[in-house]
């Protein structure tokens, strides 16, 4: 009989299953989606600091009062029924453009967008001179991301 080389059926199917089982450990360890949902995250905490420093600038130029529009109860950030609209008062001279949530898909309200409708998926009110931005629609476990100052 002659000398056959190769892999037989058992090897082959060793070697797929320690495939299997690294490719599942490895999709498990990196978990795009749980990445996803980390990075919207930290854009929305990114967002949020960034609408605060413009009303806190507004703040700064108008003796401590914040736009006349915000109120102590958190509402949305936008132009149209029931939505706070400070694009007005901030945009362009304390901030390019107001940020958007990340799951509205659009970058940034900017100077031409503010008099059109719009909304940031971001909320704002005032407490005590206190003035807060929250973003409601978090991925995060922890729940609303928040900034006050």
């Amino acid at each position: 009989m002659g000398n056959r080389k190769g892999f037989t059926l058992i090897e082959l199917l060793v070697v797929i299953g320690i495939l299997a089982v690294l490719l599942a450990i490895t999709l498990i360890a990196v978990n795009p989606a749980q990445n996803i949902e980390a990075a919207e995250d930290t854009q929305r905490r990114n967002d949020v600091t960034q609408i605060l420093n413009a009303v806190g600038q507004f703040m700064v130029d108008n003796n401590g009062n914040p736009p006349s529009a915000v109120t102590a109860t958190p509402t949305e950030i936008g132009s149209g029924t029931g939505l706070i609209d400070i694009c007005a008062d901030v945009v362009p001279t304390y901030i390019a453009g107001l940020p958007q949530d990340p799951d509205l898909g659009q970058d940034i309200v900017d100077q031409t967008e503010c008099a059109a409708a719009h909304n940031t998926g971001y909320e704002i009110s005032v407490s005590n001179g206190r003035v807060t931005v929250d973003a409601p629609n978090a991925n995060s476990g922890a729940g609303t991301i928040q900034a006050t100052r």
